[in-house]
């Protein structure tokens, strides 16, 4: 095992991995712009390592995070999510720095972050797939010809990326130029990458998603799966396990099949590979993320596994093969730091008050302490609040009253909507889709 890593992020992820660092035993050195110095959890991370540069680029830059972790002795790197985390490149030179990326090999990476080839590897195993382009589209023209043998509604897809960005739904032809624009326009700001392929679009589809995980011995599991439906434009808000949907059958049978798809090409570490569910019950193949996701503690709270914790012990070079039973029904709400009531705008700031909740079946994970600010320049999420419970009618009484008993003061946040989502018929009844927050969703 590792004596010291960098954690080479921010914020609530780099507050999650200190975590299960000081339960192994790991010294940790956590890297902070200059912008974050002032945040109170780096008080208790073992050094920290200032990070040079705009407060945009500062977790965005290899040579730095490489060498704060050579000047501060550590052995190893920890991406956490965003920023570098499924940086190929970045992993390379680490790896030629003699660090140990704490995530995928390179050149598993390359192939499974990379739609159209994660798409084609899946599709050799068994995974359904999406009809759509077999590569990348050239233009505007080629979309149109396309889309005519696919059937509107399509998807527009930017090659690289996600969290929505480059993506555009086109429902027909007169609309198909202005969107295939836009989007390469969206993907090659975001991305550095303009290239888009298409899908087809399923209206009312859910988003299921698979945890996997891998070790450097060839042993690669699947730890069931997450419903992230709850979503606006592509964001999740909400998620649960396991899904309200999946039957056992089905689960097993796809979690064979996306762990021998990710075995074929050497992964390792953390990954998720998310599916959209048509309203016939079908699961077609979206994409995979090559790291550890926002919403793993969802996952954990259902297996007792810690996560970080097998992505530390399989980057250092142990045999990983996690035995669990799934237990129970988790819920994870993301609170952000957003006004819902002025179209999510973030709203950055003091938290002048924080109480949050605790109790049986409770967990909080944040890096947010009261008198800490929200910075304008990152993610504006100030916590998750996960429950777990023997069933799912209880983890939602429970999630409410872990709700109600939360308190933040000081900025608007998401806390409300969670109420109301909660509180809703569709919901309750497990019966919802990517559409819920769609306009006029608290009425239907």
């Amino acid at each position: 095992m590792f004596r010291r890593i960098l954690i080479g992020n921010r914020g609530e992820v780099g507050a999650r991995v200190l975590r299960t660092c000081r339960r192994l035993g790991i010294e940790a050195v956590a890297a902070a712009s200059e912008s974050d110095q002032k945040l109170s959890w780096l008080a208790e991370a073992d050094e920290v390592a200032r990070l040079p540069g705009p407060p945009r680029q500062a977790y965005l830059d290899p040579s730095a995070l490489i060498d704060a972790a050579r000047a501060h002795r550590c052995a190893a790197i920890h991406p956490g999510w965003g920023f570098l985390s499924e940086n190929a490149r970045y992993a390379a030179r680490c790896a030629s720095s003699r660090i140990t990326f704490i995530g995928p090999p390179p050149a598993a990476m390359r192939v499974m972050g990379n739609k159209l080839s994660a798409r084609a590897q899946m599709s050799r195993f068994g995974v359904p797939v999406l009809p759509g382009s077999e590569g990348v589209v050239a233009d505007a023209a080629q979309a149109r010809l396309l889309a005519d043998t696919i059937g509107y509604p399509v998807l527009l897809k930017a090659r690289s990326g996600g969290g929505g960005r480059g993506m555009r739904k086109v429902y027909n032809a007169a609309e198909l130029p202005d969107a295939f624009s836009q989007a390469t326009a969206e993907a090659l700001s975001s991305f550095g990458d303009g290239a888009l392929f298409m899908e087809k679009l399923v209206i009312g589809g859910r988003h299921i998603e698979f945890q996997v995980f891998g070790d450097s011995f060839g042993n690669v599991v699947c730890l069931g799966e997450r419903e992230c439906s709850v979503q606006r434009r592509h964001q999740k808000l909400l998620e649960e396990s396991p899904s309200p949907v999946v039957t056992p059958e089905l689960r097993a049978r796809m979690g064979l099949m996306v762990a021998d798809a990710c075995r074929a090409v050497g992964y390792q570490s953390a990954g998720t590979v998310e599916m959209l569910r048509d309203q016939d019950g079908s699961l077609y193949f979206l994409e995979m993320n090559t790291r550890l996701q926002v919403e793993h503690p969802v996952t954990e709270l259902v297996t007792g596994l810690d996560l970080v914790e097998l992505q530390l012990r399989g980057a250092a070079n142990e045999v990983v093969k996690p035995e669990y039973q799934t237990r129970g029904h988790a819920i994870e709400c993301r609170i952000n730091a957003e006004d819902p009531d002025a179209d999510f705008r973030p709203s950055p700031g003091r938290v002048s008050r924080l109480s949050l909740p605790e109790g049986e079946g409770i967990r909080v994970d944040t890096h947010i302490r009261q008198g800490d600010s929200i910075s304008p320049h990152y993610d504006s999420m100030i916590a998750k609040i996960l429950v777990h419970a023997p069933d799912r009618p209880t983890a939602i009484a429970r999630m409410r009253a872990a709700l109600d008993a939360a308190v933040v003061e000081g900025v608007p946040t998401t806390i409300g909507l969670h109420r109301r989502i909660l509180a809703h018929p569709r919901f309750v009844a497990g019966d919802y889709d990517t559409s819920l927050l769609d306009s006029g969703w608290e009425t239907t």
